[in-house]
Formats: C-alpha cells, sequence, structure tokens
C-alpha cells in the first residue's frame, strides 16, 4: 500500500486511506539543533513562513520538536497543493516585516503553554545542550535577526533536508516544492550531565517521573507499554495511590530511544507513590514480568498499527525514517515483528532500561536507599580569580576570574567557565546569568556587590557576543536592593520588635557571667584562707577573661543562627 518516489528531487511516501486527503512536507531541524542563545529560531521560522495563509477552511498547521520540523495540512488537493507550494516559497522568502509580532505572539504562545511534568529530566540528563534546549524558554527571540533566520533557513530547509508525505491515492497535480538545495543534516549527538546512572533528583511535589534511554527497538515500545501496565495496577488499581500514570516511547536519531514515565501524587502520598514506583522498576528489572502483559501490549500496537496503516497516520513517522535513512516497513511487517517480542527480551529491556535510569523524586524525598545516585547539584570546582563578599549575606561570594565565574555559598558552589558557558542573559540594568554546558546558573546582581557594576564589563568581555541573549528591562522595584548584613528583612520572624528580649540577652550575657563567676570566686576564698592576693588577682583576671569570651561568643553563635 505504501510508495516511496521523489516530487521536485525530495523523497515521498504515499499511500490511499480511508479518510480525507492529507499530506506534509518534514525537515531535520528540531529545538535540539539550536544553540540556547539562540533558543526559538526554528519556532519562529516556522510562524513566518505559514503567515500568509491567515484563516483557512481547511485544517493546516506546524510544529517544531526536537528533531523534526513540519507544516501538515488536510482538504481538497488543491488546497493541499497550493498550501504546501507557499510554504515552499515562505521558506526561501520569510516576510521579514512580520518578524517584530511573530516575536511577540510566540512570547503569548509560551506565557499560556501548560507544564509538563516530565519536561525537567531532559535537563537533568543532558544540561544546556542538544537534548536539554528544550527545557529553556525561547530567550534568543529578541536578538534572532533577519539574517539570522536566513542562514538558518539556508542550512537546514533545503531539498536534501526534506521529505514529504501524502494520504491519498497519488501525488496531486500541480505540486512544485521550490527550495534550495543543501545536505542532509544529521541530528546532534547528545551530551549528557550525568556522571553516574542510576541517578535521581528532587523535583517538585506533583510526582514521581523517570526516563531511560535505551537501543530503538520493537521490544522497547513494549516495554514502555508493560511498564505503564504494571504501575496503572500497582498505584491505582491495588495501592490508590495515584490517579494519572502514563508512559512514553520516542524514537530518536541517532538510534536510540527515550523511554519516559510519571505517575501523580498527592502531598501526603508523595513517599508511598515514591516507593511503589521504585517498586515496579525493580520488579521489571529483576525479570517479574507478566506474560499477560506482554501479550496484551503487543496485541494493543499491532491493532494501532492496522487502523494507523488505514487512517494514513503511520505517514509522518515514515517520513521521518526517511530522512534518517532507515528503512520504509509495512505495517505487516512490524505486525510480524511485534508478534515475535517475547517475555525475556522485554525483561532485556528492563534491566537496561533501570541501569540508565533517571528518577524525579517528589518534593524533598530521596532515592539513594535503592541504589540511585544523587544527581549532581553544585559543581565540582570553583573558578580562580576576585573574590567579592554579598553586601547583604556574609556566607555568600562572587568569583569572576579569567577562566570562568562562581557564586559560593556556605557549603555549595555553581561554577561556569567561559569556554563552556552556553549562554549570558543580559538584563539592562547589569544583571547577568551564566548557563553552562551542564546546566549549571550562575546569576550575578551586581547592586548586591560592592562594585558590582565596575565588574560586569570586564565578564562580559569574557563571553563571545554570539552567546548573549539580550532580556526585557526590569521594573525599578524588582531591582535587588542590598540591605545591611545580619539585619533580617522586615516582616521575617526575627525583626522589629521581637527581637529586643534577645539583644537585651545577649548584651548582658558577658555581665552576668562575669558578676556570677566573681561571686563563686570570692566564696572560695572564704574557705581558702591561705591564698594571697596575687593569686587572687590571677584568678580574677582569668575568668575575667573567660567570661568575656564566653559572652562574645553566645552573642556570635545567636547572631549566626538568626542569619541562616
Amino acid at each position: 500500500m505504501i510508495t516511496q518516489l521523489e516530487v521536485s528531487g525530495i523523497p515521498v511516501v504515499l499511500s490511499p486511506t480511508t479518510g480525507p486527503m492529507h499530506a506534509g512536507l518534514v525537515f531535520r531541524v528540531g529545538v535540539a539543533d539550536e544553540p540556547l542563545a539562540k533558543r526559538g529560531i526554528t519556532h519562529l521560522l516556522e510562524h513566518l513562513a505559514l503567515h500568509a495563509f491567515g484563516v483557512a477552511d481547511y485544517h493546516y498547521n506546524g510544529a517544531t520538536g526536537d528533531e523534526f520540523t513540519y507544516f501538515h495540512m488536510q482538504g481538497a488537493e488543491t488546497d493541499i497543493v497550493a498550501f504546501l507550494n507557499g510554504v515552499s516559497t515562505a521558506l526561501t522568502d520569510l516576510p521579514m516585516h512580520r518578524l517584530t509580532t511573530e516575536k511577540e505572539i510566540l512570547r503569548t504562545e509560551a506565557s499560556t503553554r501548560g507544564d509538563n511534568p516530565t519536561e525537567a529530566l531532559a535537563l537533568w540528563r543532558h544540561g544546556a545542550r542538544d537534548y536539554g534546549v528544550g527545557t529553556y524558554p525561547e530567550w534568543g527571540l529578541a536578538g534572532i535577526t533577519p539574517d539570522d533566520l536566513r542562514a538558518w533557513a539556508a542550512r537546514y530547509f533545503t531539498v536534501e533536508n526534506a521529505a514529504l508525505w501524502i494520504a491519498g491515492p497519488a501525488v496531486p497535480a500541480g505540486l512544485d516544492l521550490r527550495l534550495p538545495h543543501g545536505e542532509r543534516r544529521p541530528a546532534p549527538a547528545p551530551s549528557s550531565a550525568l556522571p553516574v546512572r542510576p541517578a535521581y533528583f528532587p523535583g517538585p511535589p506533583k510526582g514521581v517521573a523517570w526516563d531511560a534511554v535505551v537501543d530503538r527497538s520493537v521490544s522497547a515500545g513494549v516495554f514502555a507499554g508493560v511498564l505503564k501496565r504494571a504501575l496503572f495496577r500497582s498505584l491505582r488499581q491495588e495501592g490508590g495511590l495515584s490517579y494519572a500514570v502514563q508512559t512514553d516511547y520516542s524514537p530518536r536519531s541517532d538510534g536510540r530511544a527515550v523511554i519516559t514515565a510519571f505517575a501523580d501524587a498527592l502531598p501526603e502520598k508523595q513517599g508511598a507513590v515514591l516507593g511503589g514506583f521504585i517498586d515496579v522498576l525493580a520488579a521489571l528489572r529483576l525479570g517479574l514480568v507478566e506474560q499477560a502483559d506482554v501479550t496484551a501490549e503487543v496485541n494493543h500496537r499491532a491493532e494501532g498499527l492496522m487502523h494507523a496503516e488505514e487512517d494514513g497516520s503511520r505517514l509522518p513517522g515514515l517520513a521521518f525514517n526517511l530522512l534518517l535513512g532507515r528503512p520504509v516497513q509495512s505495517a505487516d511487517e512490524l505486525v510480524a515483528e511485534l508478534r515475535a517480542v517475547t517475555r525475556d527480551e522485554v525483561a532485556a529491556v528492563a534491566a537496561t532500561a533501570f541501569a540508565d535510569g533517571l528518577l524525579m523524586t517528589p518534593g524533598r524525598n530521596t532515592a539513594d536507599w535503592a541504589g540511585y545516585a544523587q544527581a549532581p547539584q553544585d559543581s565540582a570546582s570553583i573558578a580562580e580569580g576576585t573574590k567579592y563578599a554579598s553586601l547583604e549575606d556574609s556566607e555568600v561570594s562572587f568569583v569572576a576570574g579569567d577562566r570562568g565565574v562562581s557564586l559560593v555559598q556556605e557549603d555549595s558552589a555553581a561554577t561556569v567557565f567561559y569556554d563552556e558557558c552556553s549562554v549570558l542573559l543580559v538584563w539592562p540594568d547589569g544583571a547577568r546569568r551564566f548557563i553552562g554546558h551542564d546546566g549549571m546558573v550562575v546569576h550575578f546582581e551586581p547592586s548586591l556587590f560592592p562594585n558590582g557594576h565596575a565588574v560586569v564589563p570586564a565578564i562580559d568581555a569574557r563571553v563571545p557576543r554570539s552567546l548573549w541573549a539580550a532580556m526585557p528591562a526590569r521594573d525599578p522595584e524588582r531591582i535587588p536592593k542590598p540591605r545591611p548584613a545580619d539585619v533580617p528583612p522586615a516582616g521575617s520572624s526575627g525583626g522589629g520588635g521581637k527581637a529586643w528580649p534577645i539583644v537585651v540577652l545577649v548584651a548582658l550575657a558577658p555581665v552576668l557571667l562575669f558578676f556570677g563567676g566573681l561571686g563563686l570566686i570570692m566564696g572560695a576564698y572564704a574557705f581558702e584562707d591561705d591564698i594571697d592576693v596575687a593569686t587572687e588577682v590571677t584568678i580574677s583576671v582569668v575568668f575575667l577573661a573567660f567570661a568575656l569570651l564566653a559572652g562574645w561568643g553566645v552573642i556570635w553563635a545567636i547572631l549566626r543562627l538568626r542569619r541562616r
């Protein structure tokens, strides 16, 4: 049923369907290709290419993912031809007069986008590069120029980097995709910010999330479904601990695939959901895979494949495979592979996935007790350079050096070296935020450090302009202002009139200790007639020194605790 051919030099997969005709043009470029300083450039280009179509009676859309960007349309043949020809024309001559407006539209779109409960997994796994870039806001939009867009289109939106799918009886007449020539662009190699796996990190208190990277295979897809069935049975049906349980299997261009799982949790059930989640993963790793689950998942996937073959929903994935150089398989071939999957193969995937797993625990819950190492939350080293103590907290300092910057606190440090910086966020008031390849963040507010504004030009000069991302001006009321060190902020439990009992006690402590000690010494003299005057004076002086030191020690301890 599936035919492979070419249109305007672009490879095509075509298949008749039982539903309305639809088609799509896909390119091998996505968010994972973007440098963080240009985050949003592919999405912006997609919006510009679709601007001319406005409000239409037919359904059309565009989408930008991690590895692919595509333009899709459903309707009559003539409408599909007009849409695809129009997109290809727009990609070679983008409507730059819409640039400012489309940037604002994207900002509005971002503000209404809901949270993805598993999104943080990619950040902790990959950091601020390639497959971790999509977890960050579209910071690059403000600085993207028409020349940036033209260069991006010339690099990625070409004949050699495109594929087409058509769900219909034949290639519609008049289809003429005039794109520039270029070369096929491979997906970026995935980076890693995890020194050891399995690992965990604390996340929001809403639930438990987990992912693992395994070899792309039919058995891995079956394992994702088996995992969902096991989690649902344990956490919802038997335990009554969770409502939403979901898993996902996402093939990747490098021949690998990401398996993701999530289960929600009420605040009072966080620990129980985490424990149940870990137990399910551990059981599957040990080979405790239910044959009934494997059989049910194979049947479910086989049925879905046959429906997808009929309505043409398999075609986008086949077009993606064309761009990756993978063979185009029929639904019958895939069903045969599915039927051949065994319980032992699923158990083997479970063991591999467990070893590579990254777990997001809810709130302050840990997972070291289950054999998971804590993912790095601090940098292993501190930049060498000039140290600037905070004007409001003596335990915080900023270090600016020739190779990098660090933000150092009492028992932790974040460091970003200039040659490992993914982006420098720049505010007009002088604030700077460095984000390293590993995802570490160093935020510098010059108003909170001595000579802070004088430091800014020196650190700016060490970061290439191509890594800068301009941020909008802040309301002056939101720019931090220093408060005296060791003075609690207004409204805190230690501020205002509530502090006077502590102050009085601290002030009287040396006096009380001294006179109390003097009384003890005088009492001792009443029983020791043979002590001479010189000895009495010496003992008094020593005890006086001890009393003063003890008193000031009490002061130091109280102030330290209140500052914490």
